[in-house]
């Protein structure tokens, strides 16, 4: 059975070979039956095959399929493989079933699109990449699908293309992640250059026996690949893609820019976990971005005014706490938070779509208001979304998978107290700025009337995803409520845990679950009194704190940072440098074929005699060295 492993990549591609060569000849049904019957039936067979592994797991708990040999080398050979394990499969698990349920939803939002069969190959087409980067059984065949999600993103942020800004903010995404892909690059040269092989598993088989604890190679591989991680996931500092990447459709931000691709750094760091095992610094490393980032991202949300970069910054922050949790050894924690937000984010993308389509394009929170009873199947589906958002006590997906993910920091001999702290922090002004979104979307007059309503598909995909985010949490409970622990003990079957539960600490566990219940109560309910009863103070506030209000609208200024210190200087040098040596030799070539283009034009006069004494005289020549050769 797991043979088929190759029909999860093959179906998607195949969905965008059928849509991009039949174009516009494809009717609007046929194209979302593709669309959406590729991705579901990968849905289908990657459940039977987490079924599989959970009754009848293959020998050593993984398995690999060589489809060909793709690169014969005389030394090494690259094949075409795909592999199968535990961690492969939670990543696929969420890349096809929320893939599935936004292509669904996408066949009602984009129903208007003129550009409809381009939108669902381009979707199609990042599903393909997206299975091909977490099934990869190579570092090779890795970075295709790593390059190829990269292309969709640019793709699909700027698929508006017509408006200048979309282009801009494609752009933008592209470049900042290409500095962390030229590092992941590096990292995998170096990686072969001391190992001698690209096979995932035998890299992380050979670093213990080649390279020391603490070894200097063994952290610069860590550290290179910890950069490509940090570009493709937002993280400090090259977050400042992200925010502007919501110009695309919204089921793209919910897809790409939420769900799956910027979680793609966690999946790299979680694979090659064997590397930074054996460089302590770099694991620090990895919590202090994670940390630095949840908090200053979560802060960045707290005042802005579009929905979707509210949901931007939020997604930022969020990832943050999966770096943070890889950063203290955390493997399970990490990705049981990134299935769990996979969920109940995607869902707050889709029902803040219903909200914009049912406002004309509406983005800004304080145009709307008064929808609690205009949109009540989106007004609970989101309100469902914020609260695993904020993490609320024992009712929410969100909060369990936090408080593992804190946990695991406050006992790892990598993390501890500081680490916890700040997460803490975060925790409370993510239940702030959730509380905010609700009142501010569903709460108080109504400022934009109401032009549309969400039909039944994408009602249904908001129900289903709602339902997830509230009971997807119980595949992983606290030890001190019951003795679930399904997800960790499946990822364990792929990564061995670094974070043991030492015993006796049950008084202590209960005592951060109570504060960090009360933190969250306590942010959440300080934010629907600010953005409810308590609006005059909270624009006395805003009066008193415009300037912090502004550094953080603009995400602590990094933009301007960024083009002070790289930008400007190097546009200028370009500048200076515009009339250097090598232009003056494109420059001589250039003119040099510009005038015999001109001295070739002048023979076409359009006079039929001179061409015909010219096709004469030019065989006449021809015989002529014929004859004295």
């Amino acid at each position: 059975m797991y043979d088929l492993v190759w029909l999860l990549p093959a179906l998607p591609f195949a969905g965008f070979l059928v849509l991009t060569l039949g174009g516009p000849r494809i009717s609007r049904g046929a194209c979302a039956w593709i669309a959406c019957s590729t991705v579901g039936i990968s849905t289908a067979i990657m459940l039977a095959f987490a079924v599989g592994f959970l009754i009848h797991p293959p020998a050593e708990h993984a398995h690999t399929l060589t489809l060909w040999r793709w690169i014969p080398l005389e030394a090494v050979g690259i094949p075409f493989s795909l592999r199968l394990d535990t961690l492969s499969q939670a990543m696929a698990s969420v890349i096809t079933g929320v893939g599935f349920l936004i292509h669904l939803y996408s066949t009602e939002y984009m129903k208007m699109d003129p550009d409809y069969n381009r939108f669902f190959a381009y979707l199609n087409l990042f599903v393909g990449f997206m299975l091909l980067l977490v099934l990869a059984d190579n570092f090779v065949l890795l970075l295709v699908g790593w390059e190829g999600v990269g292309l969709c993103s640019y793709l699909l942020i700027g698929f508006w293309y017509r408006d200048p800004a979309n282009g801009r903010a494609a752009r933008k995404a592209f470049v900042v992640t290409r500095i962390g892909d030229a590092a992941l690059l590096i990292g995998i040269f170096l990686i072969f250059a001391e190992l001698g092989t690209l096979h995932i598993p035998e890299v992380l088989a050979l670093a213990p026996e080649r390279w020391e604890l603490g070894s200097g190679v063994a952290l610069a591989a860590a550290l290179l690949i910890l950069g490509g991680a940090v570009g493709k996931s937002a993280q400090l500092p090259l977050q400042t893609w992200l925010p502007d990447a919501m110009a695309g459709p919204t089921p793209v931000s919910a897809l790409i820019h939420a769900a799956t691709m910027v979680t793609a750094g966690v999946y790299l760091i979680a694979r090659t976990h064997g590397l930074f095992e054996l460089a302590p610094p770099a694991m620090q490393t990895v919590a202090v971005i994670g940390s630095v980032t949840l908090f200053t991202a979560a802060c960045a949300a707290l005042v802005q005014r579009d929905i979707k970069r509210v949901l931007a910054y939020s997604t930022i922050s969020q990832i943050g706490y999966m770096f943070l949790a890889l950063g203290v050894g955390a493997w399970a924690g990490a990705l049981f938070h990134f299935m769990t937000h996979a969920w109940f984010k995607a869902l707050l993308f889709l029902a803040a779509g219903a909200v914009i389509n049912a406002l004309h394009h509406e983005q800004d929170l304080f145009r709307m208001g008064g929808l609690r009873k205009k949109l009540p199947l989106v007004f609970w589906t989101f309100l469902i979304g914020a609260a695993c958002l904020a993490a609320l006590p024992l009712v929410t997906s969100g909060f369990y998978s936090k408080e593992k993910l804190l946990w695991d920091v406050w006992i790892s001999p990598y993390g501890g107290p500081w680490f916890w702290a700040v997460a803490m922090a975060g925790a409370f002004v993510t239940a702030l700025y959730s509380a905010r979104l609700v009142a501010l979307v569903f709460f108080g007059p109504a400022r934009t009337q109401v032009s549309a309503r969400p039909g039944g598909r994408v009602g249904f995909v908001l129900v289903i995803l709602a339902i997830w985010s509230l009971i997807g949490g119980g595949i992983e409970l606290p030890h001190t409520f019951a003795h679930v622990t399904v997800f960790s003990d499946f990822v364990a079957m792929t990564i061995p845990t670094l974070v043991e539960l030492p015993p006796g600490l049950d008084a202590q566990l209960w005592t951060l679950l109570a504060v960090a219940s009360v933190i969250v109560v306590a942010g959440a309910t300080l934010g629907a009194w600010l953005y409810g009863a308590g609006a005059p103070a909270r624009e006395a506030l805003a009066a008193r704190t415009g300037a912090v209000h502004r550094f953080l609208m603009n995400g602590w200024e990094f933009d301007r940072l960024y083009d002070t210190i790289l930008v400007r200087p190097y546009v200028r040098l370009a500048e200076w440098n515009r009339a250097d040596g090598v232009d003056k030799a494109v420059f001589l070539i250039t003119g040099l074929t510009r005038a015999a283009h001109v001295a070739i034009q002048r023979t076409q006069h359009g006079q039929l005699r001179r061409y015909a004494a010219g096709v004469a005289t030019g065989a006449v020549i021809i015989l002529l060295i014929m004859l004295f050769q």
